[in-house]
């Protein structure tokens, strides 16, 4: 190929790049513009407090906000008039259960929770056993990954303080419960 065919087909080249740019760069300015019309016919909006409006109040520190696209969420209504409720089920003296039925029921919820809390002595107790005052032992993958090691003992504390509320929260239960009365079988 002879140096003046190169030159003309740079220069047909030269001339589609310069044709392209333009054509992008007009469309780049007519979206521009079109984009700044639509802002322009826009209301604003201001922000006053915590509330968003068109139509700011002079008493107050109203900001005008650029750009903003606010979404408003209508709340529920607060029934202003208490709802009439007619006595449909028994009366509230009948519902109420009898002294010996509801020291049963206690003794029951009693006993529930004391055998949920023997289990989870348990099972503290294991996990005590495990985190060895703080050096479990190592398994035997743990010498070759010394991160395998911490990470299984980060799970054990925290495994251990999830146990130990769980013991402190079943303890106020069952301490929330009235002692069992001699004779009421659970």
């Amino acid at each position: 190929m002879s140096r003046p065919f190169l030159l003309v087909q740079f220069l047909l080249v030269f001339v589609a790049m310069k044709r392209f740019l333009m054509r992008v760069a007009v469309g780049a300015l007519w979206v521009g513009n079109g984009l700044s019309a639509v802002a322009a016919d826009a209301p604003q909006v201001y922000r006053c407090g915590s509330e968003y409006t068109n139509q700011p109040d002079p008493k107050r520190n109203c900001t005008t906000l650029r750009h903003a696209s606010v979404t408003v969420i209508e709340g529920t209504q607060v029934q202003r008039t208490p709802a009439v409720v007619s006595p449909a089920g028994p009366v509230a003296s009948e519902s109420k259960v009898d002294g010996v039925e509801q020291r049963q029921r206690d003794a029951q919820a009693r006993a529930v929770l004391q055998a949920e809390w023997q289990r989870a002595q348990t099972r503290h107790q294991a996990l005590l056993q495990a985190w060895n005052q703080g050096e479990p032992e190592r398994l035997a993958d743990e010498f070759r990954q010394p991160t395998k090691y911490q990470e299984r003992v980060a799970q054990l504390r925290a495994a251990l303080q999830r146990s130990e509320a769980d013991l402190a929260g079943l303890q106020r239960e069952i301490s929330r419960l009235p002692a069992i009365a001699p004779g009421v079988a659970p």
